[in-house]
């Protein structure tokens, strides 16, 4: 069996935590990306740790190289310009000076595609991202257009809440509406380590959420 190693970004926020103790139990070895190696506290032999911002092109590249693949949960520091086209940028960039294609990652509810029939609720929560944390909003967005306009093997996956819980709920994707209002963290994380291997959604954007039995 291949052994990936995994570059990882976003893997110390909330439902990264998830992700990463996922990945460790089936075995995978890990590259994470962290700001403050000094708060990480997980101490395991499959874990190498890269220090550094996604929006420095240097710290990115020395993230994914000698990788497989690439898997972002990144969230936006509180405080700061948006992150997530900057770092698409450089992920994007390192990725094909690499060769890597396959490329993983999360994102909101917010997020607009040419197939899109959103409900009312959803529709008015994107509505209301947009009024109120518009820059974010809006650059959330130019990264779903830099993955469009890539040669990735990308899946950016959209996101209702999560609920930070080890408890599994069935779930279901949708390429066109969220259905849900909610992901439990550990289903996530359950789902985006299922697209190492799965070629489904490869240059899609599925909603994914859980859904009441």
């Amino acid at each position: 069996m291949k052994t990936y190693k995994i570059a990882i970004i976003g893997g110390t926020g909330k439902s990264g935590q998830y992700l990463v103790q996922n990945l460790l139990a089936k075995g995978y070895h890990l590259k994470l990306l962290l700001r403050h190696p000094e708060n990480f506290t997980l101490q395991h032999p499959l874990i190498e740790i890269i220090k550094g911002d996604a929006r420095d092109k240097t710290t990115i590249d020395k993230l994914i190289e000698g990788t497989n693949l690439v898997i972002s949960t990144l969230g936006q520091p509180k405080g700061e310009k948006s992150i997530f086209s900057d770092a698409a940028k450089n992920i994007i960039s390192a990725m094909n000076h690499y060769g890597i294609r396959r490329y993983i990652v999360t994102t909101g509810l917010s997020i607009n595609t040419a197939s899109d029939h959103k409900n009312e609720r959803v529709k008015m929560a994107t509505d209301w991202m947009y009024q109120n944390y518009p820059e974010t909003t809006a650059d959330k967005q130019k990264e779903y257009e830099l993955l469009l306009d890539s040669n990735l093997d990308w899946t950016l996956v959209r996101l209702p809440l999560i609920h930070l819980t080890e408890e599994n709920f069935p779930t279901e994707t949708n390429l066109t509406d969220c259905k849900g209002e909610g992901i439990s963290a550990v289903d996530l994380a359950e789902f985006l380590v299922s697209q190492i291997k799965d070629s489904e959604y490869i240059r899609k954007s599925p909603f994914l959420y859980n859904v009441k039995e």
